[in-house]
């Protein structure tokens, strides 16, 4: 640390004309990164479902097999000659829309199966193709139908690629609206916390920067593998909530310095007494103190992000990519920026005064002095600590308990808030009987011998069928052998899928050694209700004499919703091995990290059972803007809260723990030392763990008023958690815990004591 504290102390407007060249060459990419993320994860290719889609690609010659859903509402009914002639010719002109290679319009014919409201609703489905083709035909057709609104006449688009824009958009949205509540917010509470204008800048400096250059990678991400939009949320989570911790202590160690002389240190003239040379000395013995914490603590944040790396899918991935970039530029700017910004300020940290007494009250942070407020507290913890642990323990179980009924998948629409067009639409869908369109699972049977389809395996083929059209809650099958009756029932739509040949072309390989079918559930399949339907469908499949692929969108959902949350042990258990080994060589000690893992376990599992008393199970929902039948969280939440929540509170941990073993070294062989160094502990850092806290809570509660559910969840399960952590765990259990530990807080084997590397330090 010796080098870098002298060189930005040294060489202060070097590192900021780096850093401003930085975040100019920066600024660029960063503002185009927002519009080349996505909401679509994609296929796994080694996948089933993955599969799937390569053979109706390659082998069935299908490329536009992606459908978008088109939902007409009239004052009149449809089946009047003047609506009608104007539907057709609304369907007439979107069949001429570039990309949409097939329409299904409504038949007036067959009004009871599939209009509502009176016979003044009407579904039409838009085929168009998959992947990269997919968004400029989604976009072209939404055009369209912003184009043909006319009074009386209303159309809404949903469909898988319309559900998945609208998640990128919203999430963007959602991102930037939060930050600009946010930070204003954010600003008044940090003039309160410093008291002078300028100091209170100083975090969000660190902030903006760390943001700019996070999302700068975050768009070359995008150019390698396919980028979550809910990376930008995380790159603004990590970058602001862990950007103002360091800042905090960095700021307020650098005033403790100013106050105290900093005397004497190897990085600075000590003997001079110019402002300048103090300044500098405060600023190197800042780097070297409260630094090391910093970058102890972005360690272990990185470890926590780099938990989102190992799921088997790229776009889960771009989440811990985007974590792990915003610690890195978070640290280095606090390292850098931060300390080179102090050495010219100086005193003028502090200009201008402000004077808040009433906040100062309780003892937020404006001086470096030890707060009388926290000590007392934490004497009165040390006093009791079994009534403390086991109080806050409990605390803590019951709010984890409903964390035993979390349900994980993909929500699909109903992951977005009311009032969103693609959620609004499939309602409407749904209330048409025909929500099963978006269900749709697609089996693909190989005749086995590499025989080709003929008479013998016609009646194979039939009777696979029929069994599967018996299934429970299959509203139909369509295959070679489908009725038109059946036919306008399972699409939706009383036309057909084409003619004869058409349908033919869509039902054998062009090698006729494949056959495939679809299979429309009665309704949309909710993620919960996944398994069940498959389990039925496969039950009647592996009965036939042929070998067979299950493919569909809802096979594709749970395959990737499994691929999450089986790696989620091998994550948490990588996790909690790296990080007691870099608390265990940093606090030479055992019960500290194991202590410290539990502790943060215990924050995690409380903040899932808040989300799923809420979120999944709509207990207060309604309160904040939260659908009611979301039913399930999305499968990434748990890693993805894991993730952030662990690592932002082992800010706090260390924080309180590197000044406890400070003080503590400090007073080694006195009697009391234990319980005297927990005390001075907390009365020098509660204050900035409850200003940075409160920060912190303000930044995740905006994330709380925005469309996409699982921003929402993101947003409430981080505030709830660091409103737990700076109270509960960090004020009272964990000092309760180190007092009944006494002398084992500080335990290390002489052996291992030995072969640890030495490393020294300070808060």
């Amino acid at each position: 640390m010796q080098p870098l504290a002298r060189f930005v102390t040294q060489r202060p407007w070097w590192v900021l004309a780096i850093w401003a060249l930085l975040a100019l060459i920066c600024a660029v990419p960063a503002s185009l990164a927002p519009a080349r993320l996505t909401a679509d994860p994609g296929a796994l290719s080694s996948s089933e479902s993955g599969q799937v889609i390569d053979l109706l690609s390659q082998r069935f010659g299908e490329r536009d097999s992606n459908t978008v859903l088109l939902v007409t509402q009239t004052e009149r009914p449809l089946s009047s000659p003047a609506v009608a002639q104007q539907y057709n010719a609304f369907v007439a002109g979107l069949q001429k829309v570039p990309g949409v290679t097939r329409v299904l319009p409504y038949n007036a014919q067959s009004a009871e199966q599939v209009s509502g409201e009176g016979g003044k609703l009407a579904l039409t489905l838009a085929q168009i193709p998959l992947f990269k083709e997919a968004t400029p035909a989604l976009e072209r057709i939404r055009t369209y139908v912003q184009s043909q609104k006319k009074a009386g006449f209303d159309t809404r688009v949903t469909g898988g690629q319309a559900i998945a824009a609208d998640f990128t958009k919203f999430a963007e949205g959602d991102t930037k609206r939060s930050e600009m509540t946010a930070l204003p917010l954010i600003a008044v509470v940090l003039l309160f916390v410093f008291g002078a204008l300028v100091a209170a800048a100083l975090p969000l400096v660190v902030g903006g920067l760390s943001i700019t250059t996070a999302l700068a990678g975050l768009y070359l991400l995008t150019f390698l593998i396919p980028t979550s939009t809910f990376a930008q949320s995380i790159i603004t989570l990590v970058s602001l909530g862990a950007g103002i911790d360091y800042a905090l202590l960095m700021v307020n160690r650098f005033r403790e310095e100013l106050k105290s002389g900093a005397g004497g240190s190897a990085g600075a003239n000590s003997e001079a007494a110019s402002p300048e040379a103090a300044s500098s000395e405060a600023a190197y013995r800042t780097v070297m103190t409260a630094g090391r914490s910093v970058l102890l603590s972005g360690a272990a944040v990185t470890l926590a992000m780099a938990a989102l790396l190992l799921p088997p899918i790229a776009f889960v991935r771009s989440l811990g990519i985007g974590g792990v970039l915003a610690v890195l530029f978070t640290v280095l700017a606090s390292l850098t920026v931060l300390p080179a910004l102090l050495t010219l300020l100086g005193e003028r940290v502090n200009w201008p005064h402000l004077a808040f007494k009433g906040f100062r009250a309780l003892d937020f942070g404006q001086s470096a002095r030890e707060s009388a407020l926290w000590t007392a507290l934490a004497r009165r913890v040390t006093a009791r600590p079994v009534l403390a642990v086991a109080l806050s323990t409990l605390v803590l179980v019951v709010l984890a308990l409903p964390a035993r009924q979390m349900q994980t998948g993909y929500a699909g629409a109903w992951g977005l808030v009311e009032g969103v067009e693609s959620r609004d639409a499939l309602a409407a869908v749904r209330d048409l009987g025909a929500g099963g369109l978006l269900s749709q699972f697609e089996v693909i049977l190989e005749l086995r011998g590499g025989q080709k389809y003929g008479p013998q395996s016609r009646d194979a083929f039939r009777r696979t069928v029929r069994q599967v059209e018996a299934l429970p809650d299959v509203k139909g099958v369509i295959s070679p052998f489908v009725s038109a009756a059946v036919l306008s029932s399972a699409s939706g739509s009383g036309g057909s899928l084409g003619d004869l040949a058409a349908l033919t072309r869509r039902s054998f390989s062009t090698d006729r050694t494949l056959l495939r079918f679809t299979v429309v559930p009665n309704g949309y399949l909710r993620a919960d209700q996944i398994d069940a339907f498959e389990a039925r469908l496969r039950g009647v499949l592996s009965a036939t004499p042929f070998d067979y692929q299950l493919g569909g969108a809802p096979v594709g959902e749970r395959e990737f919703s499994k691929a999450i949350t089986s790696s989620i042990p091998l994550a948490i258990g990588a996790v909690f091995f790296g990080t007691f080994l870099l608390l265990m060589v940093a606090f030479r000690s055992l019960f500290i990290p194991l202590k410290s893992i539990v502790m943060n376990s215990l924050t995690v599992l409380a903040a899932y059972g808040v989300v799923t008393w809420v979120v999944q199970q709509g207990h207060f929902a309604s309160l904040l803007g939260l659908p009611q039948d979301v039913g399930v969280l999305d499968s990434s939440l748990p890693l993805l809260l894991f993730a952030v929540l662990f690592g932002l509170s082992m800010d706090y941990e260390i924080f309180l723990l590197s000044r406890v073993q400070e003080e503590y070294l400090r007073l080694a062989g006195q009697p009391q030392a234990n319980n005297e160094s927990i005390v001075l502990a907390i009365g020098r850092t509660a204050r900035i763990i409850t200003s940075a806290a409160v920060i912190m809570f303000i930044v995740f509660v905006a994330f709380i008023f925005g469309r996409v559910v699982a921003n929402k969840s993101i947003g409430l399960g981080l505030a709830v958690a660091v409103l737990l952590d700076a109270t509960i765990v960090r004020l009272v259990l964990v000092p309760g815990l180190l007092q009944l530990a006494g002398k084992w807080n500080w335990w290390l084997p002489a052996w291992l004591e030995k072969r640890l590397p030495k490393v020294h330090w300070e808060h």
